[in-house]
């Protein structure tokens, strides 16, 4: 068995992006509200990143895990309220694991 780091097998993983029809979206208007902004602490490919400077939330759903953290932690996109959703990619889109 070969030992690899986290980020070594992540690297191996190819995406494929359907750019027309994102399987997360998001409202980051109303992101500016939220109190805790779990989603920057709980998502493992770090899709969500709070930009200090600038007080906004940053999202790109290219390089997503599917892994689901964001849809537990989220209020919103729990609930799916209006400008949320989260539902895995069309059939042949988003990661495809070669490792791990």
């Amino acid at each position: 068995m070969i030992n690899m780091k986290m980020d070594e097998c992540l690297a191996k993983n190819r995406f494929d992006s359907d750019d027309r029809h994102p399987h997360i979206i998001i409202d980051p208007q109303q992101c500016l509200t939220c109190v805790h902004k779990a989603c920057t602490r709980c998502c493992p490919a770090e899709r969500y990143q709070w930009d200090e400077a600038q007080q906004q939330l940053k999202f790109d759903h290219v390089g997503c895990l599917e892994c689901g953290n964001c849809r537990f932690v989220c209020e919103r996109l729990n609930q799916g309220v209006p400008g949320y959703s989260w539902n895995y990619p069309e059939q042949g889109k988003g990661i495809i694991f070669r490792r791990g």
